[in-house]
């Protein structure tokens, strides 16, 4: 054989292990990857009913197949460290396509079951113009809510409550808080669950606020941390995914970072 036909093999080969590579879909990375989502889980979830969800999340939201593998897996992991099901009509999480980036959000009912399992009681909920409301802060602080029992009227604040034996505590926003807040730290707030479902995304806002101040574990804590993040996955076994100088780096709330590459998602 000659070294002409040898090299045309040699890149032939090339191409196709390439070819291959590109042409892999979002669902085979979570088949690639259900073993490193397996020992996240917590014993709350099986993971083949988190593989199934994470499946049908890619289903239903056909922009989760142009994130970035490293984002997707991140995201997905984030979830399943937490025991949280994504993009569910349970609410508790949501992975969210913002340009080529995956983000991880909580959502309101998955801060609540983080909170319980820490062993805090927390309650949220949204006033209307035409409830009595009322608040106190300092040395002896009260809340007073009595809802109108029919036309409340447009919703004006969101409050947060948590009790853990005698300690208690709560904190209180404006909508026009919650907007700032949201314009402030959610880019996807255009496409995501601000935009379907903004009562349950502000009483999550409040929640986290007032959870500030709650005697937390370490899961919680960590939790708090990790919502509205973008967390990429770079496990330097697979080759597409082998530029990465660790296993998992954050990019910060759910901004793409300018140091961030477009094409690959690493943080430069």
């Amino acid at each position: 054989m000659t070294t002409t036909n040898q090299q045309g093999m040699i890149t032939k080969k090339a191409n196709n292990s390439v070819a291959k590579k590109t042409n892999r879909t979002m669902k085979d990375y979570i088949t690639m990857y259900q073993g490193e989502i397996a020992k996240a889980l917590p014993s709350v979830m099986t993971p083949e009913r988190f593989v199934r969800i994470a499946t049908t999340a890619v289903t239903n939201t056909p922009k989760l197949a142009s994130c970035t593998p490293q984002s997707f897996i991140g995201a997905l992991l984030n979830a399943a460290q937490l025991g949280l099901e994504p993009n569910t009509p349970l609410g508790q999480a949501y992975l969210i396509p913002y340009g080529n980036q995956c983000q991880f959000q909580i959502g309101y009912l998955g801060m609540v079951e983080l909170a319980q399992r820490a062993g805090t009681n927390v309650d949220a909920h949204v006033v209307y113009a035409n409830d009595e409301f009322d608040y106190s802060l300092g040395l002896h602080p009260d809340i007073k809510h009595v809802p109108a029992m029919k036309d409340r009227g447009e919703a004006i604040a969101y409050y947060a409550v948590w009790h853990n034996g005698e300690n208690f505590g709560f904190e209180v926003m404006s909508r026009e808080d919650v907007e700032k807040h949201m314009k402030k730290y959610s880019k996807t707030y255009s496409n995501g669950p601000w935009k379907t479902e903004f009562d349950e995304m502000a009483k999550k806002t409040v929640l986290k606020r007032a959870l500030k101040y709650a005697p937390k574990k370490t899961d919680l804590a960590r939790a708090v941390m990790q919502d509205e993040t973008i967390k990429q996955f770079n496990p330097k076994a697979d080759n597409d995914m082998a530029d990465a100088k660790n296993d998992f780096f954050d990019v910060e709330y759910d901004e793409v970072d300018e140091n961030t590459d477009p094409v690959t998602g690493e943080v430069k």
